[in-house]
């Protein structure tokens, strides 16, 4: 076993040093050292609600056209309906408590195809998360490159998500550690420009009244009340994209230090007060600094480039300011990789995804879905030339359909509570008034935009609901094939042989890898008895008790999975003994499976010098393209390790007719 004490090679010491070592799994303080306090959470998931701040706010105030007397009550509305989203945001947290956010509430309260659609929906948004913020990144650091350079924009913003690949594969706390200075730079660069804008213009406030009055009373001249409220109501909707990111608190609840519950209120808190602020305020500036539309800057550059036009160095202190929200938008793409890959491993918990995506890696991180979602973004980089234009209404439109979906379950989940919780009126009424101003921005933001990329949303989200339930399908055919295995194996009568002889450690052994206790596990074991008759006198069955995204939810999910692997493990070796054979068992606790089970085989056969390890391989009568994908075929893989290490590996076909 010469190759056991090798170095490892040259790409394992480079994946090291990039990605970083493994993490212990039975370390005590692993889910204190991965998770996250209030103040990094803020960080790591409230960026994305900040950042929308410098394009959100802007939208909507543009959409006013002459009507700017309107800003005031927007920027009222805006706060307002941060608040209220927030909040129904912090009733999903305090009741949903295990993570998954909009997917999770849809699914248990409105059933699993509102679930599907939902956790559709959230991909789509998260990988558009991904592109538009970087995108959006590059746009404003280009912005003061000449022209020439322009055309690396999408090279540039394509090794920008590559690097923030590297660094969620890394982990997530290491890399909202990284970015943290980032943030503190926007914010406090943005809490200058914001509280030095009011309090220097406060004697604009009666001629803004003024204004407003004159406004109002000229458009109820022309246009009607009625006129007025639609005009008010459209770029309230248009301004929409303020809003996206107020949810990735309750997704990522997972991340979160315990107390989770108490951790992910106090940081939607921050979220929502933060962004509030930013977005009310901003609004109000627009309209005390009488900030107009500039050809190639944004309002925000054209707002800082007036207020800091007098100080020293005034034009550097706005290029900060400016450059800060190119910077946070970069870390906003943080959340695309932080949730979109946690809801990608809830969906595969319930088979509407591969189930390879509920995987963890060594360093406890989803890597396939991290990078799907970091391919998928560079592959829609490269598609819409990075044009931040075409992505931000598809952007929109998806969060809101999640939304929606929320504050409708949520609205039955206190229905449903009424007679147990003396609050529930009022936590419904809070939810319906949700749910009405989410429906409203939804249709008016599609219909306005259908054309500009509306349509396009809508067609990708059903394409991947279409995808969710072909593979939920195949899934769910397999699960009544293994059913018919468990219905004729488990409950088979076995003649007992007696009492079990001794371990011989130098008789032929059986080393058997089992994934719980059922009829596929029991099917296999028969087959080596009657395809090898009278050849082994021991058999030790080996099993991994594998960390995913369903049971990495704390220490108590992880014991649980123990006890349920022991359980199994002690069911198989009684049956073996039961058949006359002594028998044994070794489990260990892994996210990757297969490394896990070629060092236990290599341990054992130093044990058991002449063994033979046995695995079943799942066989369907029509080998299909897609097989390949929906079954990890750790058997083949477990195979060419072990092999390869000397040891003589068999793949026993377990069929299922499907």
């Amino acid at each position: 076993m010469e190759n056991s004490e090798q170095k490892p090679s040259f790409f394992k010491r480079i994946s090291g040093a990039i990605i970083g070592a493994p993490k212990h799994l039975r370390d005590p303080q692993l889910f204190h050292k991965i998770s996250l306090i209030p103040i990094l959470a803020w960080i790591g998931l409230g960026a994305d609600g900040l950042s929308s701040s410098a394009y959100g706010p802007e939208e909507a105030f543009r959409a006013l056209g002459e009507h700017t007397y309107l800003a005031v009550f927007l920027g009222l509305a805006t706060a307002l309906t941060v608040f209220i989203i927030s909040y129904a945001y912090s009733r999903i947290i305090e009741h949903f408590p295990h993570g998954g956010g909009g997917y999770i509430v849809a699914t248990h309260m409105l059933g699993e195809k509102a679930g599907v659609v939902s956790g559709s929906a959230l991909l789509v948004d998260y990988i558009l998360t991904i592109t538009v913020s970087i995108a959006a990144c590059v746009d404003a650091v280009f912005s003061y490159l000449p022209q020439g350079f322009h055309q690396y924009k999408v090279p540039v913003a394509c090794f920008l998500a590559l690097l923030l690949i590297i660094l969620n594969i890394r982990g997530v706390k290491e890399s909202i550690t990284v970015m943290a200075p980032i943030f503190i730079v926007f914010v406090v660069t943005h809490l200058l420009m914001l509280v030095y804008g009011v309090f220097t213009h406060t004697d604009k406030c009666g001629p803004l009244l003024c204004d407003v009055q004159t406004g109002f009373s000229h458009d109820l001249s022309t246009i009607g009340i009625f006129g007025i409220l639609l005009l008010f109501v459209r770029a309230y909707s248009l301004g929409g994209g303020t809003y996206t990111g107020i949810e990735a608190v309750s997704n990522g609840l997972q991340i979160m230090r315990e107390p989770r519950v108490k951790t992910g209120k106090r940081t939607m808190v921050y979220m929502a007060t933060s962004l509030a602020f930013t977005a009310g305020i901003l609004f109000l500036c627009y309209s005390l600094v009488g900030v107009k539309p500039v050809e190639g800057k944004t309002l925000n550059a054209v707002l800082a480039d007036g207020l800091f036009a007098s100080w020293p160095m005034g034009s550097w202190i706005a290029f900060v300011t400016i450059f800060s929200e190119g910077a946070l938008l970069l870390v906003a793409a943080q959340t695309g990789f932080v949730d979109g890959p946690r809801v990608m491993a809830n969906m595969a918990v319930d088979s509407w995804l591969p189930h390879r995506f509920a995987s963890l890696s060594v360093r406890l991180t989803m890597r396939n879905g991290i990078v799907l979602m970091g391919a998928a973004a560079i592959a829609l980089l490269i598609y819409t030339h990075g044009s931040v234009s075409a992505l931000v209404v598809m952007y929109s439109i998806n969060v809101f359909v999640t939304f929606s979906l929320s504050q409708l379950g949520m609205s039955k989940f206190f229905v449903n509570r009424r007679g147990e919780d003396p609050l529930w009126m009022r936590h419904l009424m809070v939810h319906l008034v949700g749910l009405i101003l989410c429906v409203t921005i939804l249709i008016i933001t599609t219909v306005e935009k259908f054309m500009e990329g509306g349509w396009l949303t809508l067609l990708i989200t059903s394409v991947v609901i279409g995808l969710c339930y072909l593979i939920k399908g195949h899934y769910t055919r397999v699960r009544e094939g293994f059913a018919e295995l468990d219905n004729s194996l488990l409950d088979v009568p076995i003649q007992d042989h007696g009492e079990p002889p001794a371990v011989d450690h130098n008789a032929p052994t059986a080393i058997q890898l089992v994934s719980g206790y059922s009829g596929f596990g029991v099917h296999t074991l028969f087959s080596i008895l009657t395809t090898f008759p009278k050849t082994y006198k021991n058999i030790v069955f080996v099993s991994v008790a594998v960390i995913d995204s369903g049971t990495f939810k704390g220490a108590e999910e992880i014991d649980a999975l123990e006890a349920s692997i022991k359980s199994g493990l002690e069911k198989y070796v009684a049956l073996a003994r039961k058949l006359g054979f002594a028998a044994d068992c070794r489990m260990e606790l892994a996210t990757d499976v297969v490394e896990s089970i070629v060092d236990v085989c290599k341990e054992i056969a130093e044990e058991y010098p002449r063994s033979t390890v046995f695995t079943g391989q799942l066989t369907f009568r029509l080998e299909k393209f897609y097989h390949r994908f929906l079954h990890n075929e750790t058997a083949f893989a477990i195979q060419r390790r072990l092999q390869w290490d000397g040891l003589t590996t068999v793949i026993m076909p377990i069929r299922v007719r499907i």
